[in-house]
């Protein structure tokens, strides 16, 4: 398994979240330790597909919120205590792969 030199993987869970129109999923607590988060969903690509997710503590992911395409991975700092919430950009549903990272 190859890691990032500056992060050490911490916890790894998977945020299910709803298609477009439906309500918002919001993740657990990010741990203590936790300074980064690397997310990602997987799918096929179309002009539609991705997520929609806000970061914070007590987020709603909408329509105009930050679009995370499918197959596209990504970090984000964030601050222990905090919660992404996720929701679908289309029909589709699924489950966005959540690792949290430490220094």
């Amino acid at each position: 398994m190859l890691f990032h030199d500056a992060y050490r993987h911490a916890t790894s869970s998977n945020v299910t979240f709803n298609a477009a129109g439906g309500a918002s999923v919001q993740s657990a607590a990010f741990g203590a330790q936790t300074r980064y988060i690397r997310i990602c969903v997987q799918g096929a690509i179309t002009a539609t597909s991705g997520v929609r997710i806000a970061i914070g503590d007590n987020p709603t992911a909408s329509a105009s919120t930050a679009l995370l395409p499918v197959n596209w991975v990504e970090y984000v700092k964030v601050t222990p205590g905090q919660r992404i919430a996720v929701l679908g950009n289309d029909t589709v549903t699924g489950s966005l792969s959540l690792v949290e990272l430490t220094d």
